[in-house]
């Protein structure tokens, strides 16, 4: 089945120019007719993820920001420092579509995924801040009936990375994990997911609300980075669960050398016997964001045995394998309203995500804040 007459869709473009010059615009793209194995899914949500913020806004300096153009037709362009360009390249001049998943209902199908029309289903795989997309049929997650595309649109890069850094924990041979931006959405489910398989968190947050606020869902170990006890009270959280695994959204900063130092001195506490090379216990921790863009600062107070990296999603994913996955998505599902909701801080059309008021508001990314696109909003 065909879309009648194959409209054209909205959908949400990023470039950047070999001046140095970041612009984002609508362009209507067309909608082409689904192959045998393929549908049209009309995009009812899609999650502004620091993952998508890497991509829309490149490494513009948006304080240099200017909107131009009508209200349904916005076009925004801020430069981009010199310095920052060569991390640009790879992308200088191409048009790039935005939004890894979203959730929208299957207006079209082909001969092949007929079974697919009219249902609510997930994607995961780009361009997702358009009014359509055409998909390969196996690649759609279909959402249980009464599932609304804001409930299902999240459901791939948040509840599969914190399942994944459970996963790592276990794959890894540790037993209990430490998490930064802890009140975020995805460290809600963290924490939500720990809780149900006994796995001892340490949650590591900046304010005495977003302590509140996870202690109300459970959580044990909370520990506010504010507070001049932070280390004391982080190494005493450290003893207790005996974690040696970190994941860090923060990045920048001296957080992950705290981090190491409260782990070697965790170790220590429970030593039998005293090296001068310290703990023999490895430490780890993985950066997997960057919410802190400045350098990380460590000093090197935690012995000899301990490691520094990066961990993403997709490469996670193809290490476990599809049976794996197939599991995660099953658990996904079945905990979409309660161990892996989203909550919003507010909903925006495809022209509104171009406003400065908007941009200034979802490009804080505040712990805990979390914003949906709705493309197909007022149409």
């Amino acid at each position: 089945m065909a879309l009648h007459n194959n409209p054209t869709g909205l959908q949400l473009r990023s470039l950047v120019t070999s001046t140095g010059t970041l612009e984002l615009s609508l362009a209507e793209v067309a909608t082409a007719t689904p192959g045998a194995d393929e549908v049209v899914i009309r995009i009812e949500g899609s999650p502004i993820n620091p993952s998508d913020l890497g991509l829309l806004l490149g490494a513009a300096d948006m304080g240099t920001a200017i909107v131009a153009g009508t209200a349904k037709s916005p076009m925004l362009t801020a430069a981009i420092p010199p310095a920052l360009m060569r991390a640009m390249a790879g992308r200088v001049g191409e048009s790039m579509p935005v939004g890894n998943e979203g959730a929208g209902t299957v207006v079209a199908a082909g001969a092949n995924a007929q079974a697919l029309l009219g249902k609510m289903v997930a994607v995961f795989g780009g361009a997702m801040y358009a009014q359509y997309r055409v998909m390969p049929a196996a690649q759609c997650l279909v959402l249980p009936d009464g599932t609304t595309a804001a409930e299902g649109a999240p459901c791939f890069v948040n509840p599969l990375t914190a399942l994944g850094m459970v996963g790592t924990m276990r794959r890894e041979g540790h037993t209990a994990l430490v998490h930064t931006a802890a009140a975020s959405n995805l460290g809600q489910m963290l924490n939500k997911i720990c809780l149900e398989d006994n796995v001892a968190l340490v949650n590591i947050v900046r304010s005495a609300d977003q302590e509140a606020l996870l202690r109300g869902i459970g959580a044990v170990h909370v520990c506010n980075s504010s507070l001049p006890s932070f280390m004391d009270d982080l190494i005493k959280a450290l003893i207790a669960t005996g974690a040696t695994l970190a994941f860090d959204a923060i990045g920048g900063g001296k957080l992950t050398g705290q981090i190491l130092t409260g782990m070697e001195a965790a170790a220590n506490a429970t030593a039998k016997t005293y090296s001068r090379y310290g703990s023999t216990t490895h430490k780890q921790v993985y950066i997997y964001g960057g919410l802190n863009t400045a350098a990380t600062e460590f000093g090197r107070g935690f012995g000899m045995a301990w490691g520094i990296g990066g961990w993403l999603l997709m490469p996670y994913l193809a290490k476990v394998g599809q049976a794996e996955v197939a599991k995660m998505y099953a658990r996904v599902v079945a905990g979409l309203k309660t161990t892996f909701a989203s909550h919003y801080t507010g909903e925006l059309s495809l022209a509104d995500t171009l406003q400065l008021a908007n941009i200034t508001a979802y490009n804080r990314r505040a712990t805990g804040e979390k914003f949906l696109i709705c493309p197909n909003k007022g149409m």
